[in-house]
């Protein structure tokens, strides 16, 4: 097609709906959230986890995580989720916390920890942060529970 084309104008149009989207996502969720969000960390099922869970929060989101852990020490952690950006955002940080804790250290992990990772999150999406943090507790007791 020729320049001033409809095809140009959508690809223009698209190009600013997305530029502008991206600038009051941040302006809701700030840029660790949004990045997290966009670029989604350690979202990938792990075939053979040590421990793993799956919780679904109270508005409907699911999210799994699974642990590698040697040691007594988590070496690789990962999610996967149905759920909203916030929910990508939280799972991501909520595995970078416990990349390389122990056991208990892990068990610590909590809302507040994820949120503070995060940056913060709008008082509506903080229980993703909770079932980030959730989802992580129980992928732990999961192993522990298999090493009894």
């Amino acid at each position: 097609m020729s320049p001033g084309s409809k095809s140009d104008d959508l690809d223009a149009f698209a190009e600013e709906f997305q530029r502008l989207f991206l600038e009051e996502a941040i302006k809701i969720y700030g840029e660790r959230v949004v990045d997290l969000w966009r670029k989604p960390r350690n979202m990938v099922p792990l075939e053979r986890p040590d421990g793993s869970a799956r919780i679904t929060g109270p508005c409907g989101d699911t999210m799994e995580c699974f642990l590698e852990i040697e040691k007594g020490r988590i070496t690789r952690a990962t999610f996967v989720t149905n759920g909203c950006g916030p929910s990508i955002a939280s799972g991501g940080a909520v595995t970078e916390l416990a990349k390389g804790k122990t056991l208990e250290e892990a068990l610590k992990i909590d809302q507040a920890n994820v949120l503070d990772a995060l940056g913060g999150l709008p008082g509506e999406s903080a229980h993703c942060a909770k079932l980030a943090a959730m989802t992580l507790t129980e992928a732990v007791r999961d192993h522990l529970r298999q090493k009894d």
